[in-house]
C-alpha cells in the first residue's frame, strides 16, 4: 500500500438517506494500537455514531470497533468515545455553523489513507421526511429508465 492509497474500513450510507451533505473534513482519531489491528481486519462500524464538540473538541460516539481477537488485556471497549484530531480553524468553522438550527456533524466513512486511520466527516443537514420520500422517487423513477433502457437493448 503507497503512501497515499486510500483503503476503505467502513461507511456510514445512512447519513446519504438521512442529511444533505454540505462540507466534508478529513479527520485524524485517536486510537489504541489494538484498534489499528481490528480496523486492518475491517471489523469497524460506523452505523449508529455521532460527532459532537466539547470543550472546542472533536469527539465520536457510538463508532463500533470490534475487539482484536490477539489483543486480550489490551482491548479498549469496542464503543468508547474517540477523540478525533482536526485543526483547530476547521473546528471553530464547524461550531459557527452548527450554531445554526438543524446543522450537525456526521461520520461518513473510515478508511486508512497510508497507514493513518482517517474519518471523513461532514457538516451536514438533516433531512425532513418529504425530503426522503423525494429522494426515494428520484431512485426509483432512476432504476424504471435504466430497466425500460434495457428492454429497448434487448429487442435491438
Amino acid at each position: 500500500m503507497g503512501k497515499g492509497s486510500i483503503k476503505l474500513i467502513a461507511n456510514n450510507k445512512k447519513a446519504y438517506h438521512d442529511y444533505f451533505i454540505l462540507e466534508k473534513y478529513e479527520a485524524g482519531i485517536a486510537l489504541a494500537g489494538t484498534e489499528v489491528k481490528s480496523l486492518r481486519m475491517g471489523k469497524c462500524s460506523l452505523k449508529e455514531s455521532f460527532i459532537r464538540i466539547e470543550k472546542g473538541e472533536l469527539f465520536i460516539y457510538g463508532m463500533h470497533i470490534s475487539p482484536y481477537e490477539k489483543g486480550n488485556i489490551f482491548n479498549k471497549d469496542p464503543l468508547r468515545v474517540r477523540k478525533l484530531l482536526v485543526h483547530r480553524s476547521e473546528i471553530n468553522k464547524m461550531m459557527g455553523k452548527i450554531a445554526q438550527k438543524g446543522y450537525t456533524i456526521v461520520p461518513l466513512q473510515i478508511y486508512f489513507k497510508g497507514s493513518l486511520v482517517k474519518v471523513e466527516i461532514a457538516l451536514a443537514q438533516g433531512k425532513k421526511l418529504y425530503d426522503k420520500r423525494e429522494d426515494i422517487a428520484k431512485k426509483d423513477q432512476r432504476r424504471e429508465a435504466e430497466k425500460e433502457f434495457k428492454v429497448k437493448n434487448l429487442y435491438h
